[in-house]
């Protein structure tokens, strides 16, 4: 566990020092500003938007950090070292999964309620939207993370680890969208929607540490 979260809070330091979190968080409130001046000033298209435009700004968000998950280890030969270490490659990756979702993705939710104000949605309703983001967050992050496996070997392949990565992010935004949306509404259940996101993510999981860590060990051969 020493070794899990020493890879895990080295991650997080890295992200950090090179303003990946800042970056991320940034370009979710410059979204959520320039939003409102190309849908016009009317505020009820601005609400019931806001849900599907939230959860594609947080996608695009963890795209643009996608390219350097695994690529600078691979780069300065870390990776080769982690698989030196007493610890399955599979825990080694879940680890700096994680410690990416707690440097990037967490300080996104928690600007969301903000953002969430700022596209008039009202407060009472923000706390299902977090709860969805919640639940579909670690599936994005875990999905994205397959994407950078894949394209870790191509200098260069942040467009490529975007194009692998989208795919799998749809079903995501398309459940998440509908959660928020449906806790906008005055009647309509929620619990289904996050239940699948839940499972969504639960899936991912499961699944994904092993075929990023197949996928790293194929690129490092």
């Amino acid at each position: 566990m020493r070794i899990f979260a020493a890879i895990c809070s080295q991650h997080m330091h890295l992200s950090w020092r090179s303003g990946q979190t800042m970056l991320a968080v940034s370009f979710l409130f410059i979204a959520i500003t320039l939003l409102p001046f190309g849908l016009g000033p009317e505020l009820n298209l601005l609400r019931a938007l806001a849900p599907g435009l939230l959860w594609v700004v947080l996608a695009i968000s963890l795209l643009t950090g996608l390219e350097r998950l695994f690529q600078a280890d691979y780069e300065d030969g870390t990776l080769d070292r982690l698989l030196l270490v007493p610890l399955a490659f599979e825990a080694v990756v879940l680890a700096k999964l994680l410690g990416h979702y707690l440097a990037l993705v967490l300080p996104l939710i928690l600007a969301v309620p903000l953002a969430g104000l700022l596209l008039n949605i009202e407060a009472a309703r923000l706390p299902v939207l977090l709860a969805a983001m919640l639940c579909g967050s670690p599936a994005l992050v875990l999905l994205g993370g397959i994407g950078a496996s894949l394209a870790v070997s191509v200098r260069r392949g942040g467009l490529l680890t975007v194009l692998i990565a989208m795919p799998f992010y749809v079903p995501v935004l398309i459940f998440g969208a509908a959660a928020a949306r449906a806790g906008l509404e005055t009647g309509v259940a929620v619990g289904p929607y996050l239940g699948i996101l839940a499972a969504l993510s639960a899936a991912s999981l499961l699944l994904a540490p092993f075929a990023i860590a197949a996928a790293l060990r194929s690129a490092l051969r």
